[in-house]
């Protein structure tokens, strides 16, 4: 396979996955982004962690609410679990790796705050901390997964939300993660600002 039939591979394998989301998942982003605004409009909090590269779509989600997506607008009170290193660092070090979310939202989050998980893989035992703790704070989580959803999924609950991709691909899973962020960005602004 040449070079060029793999860049067109991984276009067209991305474009398919876009096209699969949409179908499947549209009315879902909707709802979430609903869920979203009204959690703002409360006077609560959005929260947002990841791990990896999926902690860079988190802090995308982060940065676009609390500064601007693509026009000048206020500032939204959201608050980027994965992008204090030093308490992270020293979270995990004092404690436990487990821990360098769930502590946080001890601190910091309140019922009717809601927590927006990123996952590209099947397992993260500190963003399945990070929900529980959000349950027990009465708090409700958007987790954007892929595949199976693993672990996270299960943990779950009635007013939860599940954006699952559907792609076992990291990859493709993390591009659609951007992409609907991008898209939970635009219809807050709207919802919020016309």
């Amino acid at each position: 396979m040449s070079l060029q039939d793999r860049i067109i591979n991984h276009f067209t394998d991305s474009i398919q996955t876009q096209q699969e989301t949409l179908g499947l998942l549209c009315e879902l982003i909707e709802y979430a982004s609903q869920r979203l605004v009204s959690t703002l409009l409360n006077d609560k909090k959005i929260f947002t962690c990841g791990n990896g590269r999926s902690a860079a779509s988190a802090q995308l989600l982060a940065s676009a609410l609390l500064n601007q997506y693509e026009r000048d607008r206020p500032s939204l009170p959201v608050i980027g679990l994965n992008t204090d290193v030093v308490t992270m660092t020293g979270i995990a070090n004092d404690h436990h790796f487990d821990e360098i979310f769930a502590k946080q939202l001890r601190a910091l989050g309140q019922s009717g705050d809601i927590l927006v998980v990123y996952c590209d893989s099947s397992n993260a035992a500190n963003l399945a901390k990070a929900i529980a703790v959000a349950h027990d704070k009465d708090m409700s989580v958007v987790a954007l997964t892929g595949n199976n959803g693993g672990m996270l999924s299960q943990l779950l609950n009635e007013v939860d939300i599940d954006i699952r991709v559907p792609s076992d691909s990291r990859a493709h899973i993390q591009e659609i993660h951007i992409l609907i962020t991008h898209c939970l960005c635009d219809l807050i602004d709207h919802q919020l600002f016309g």
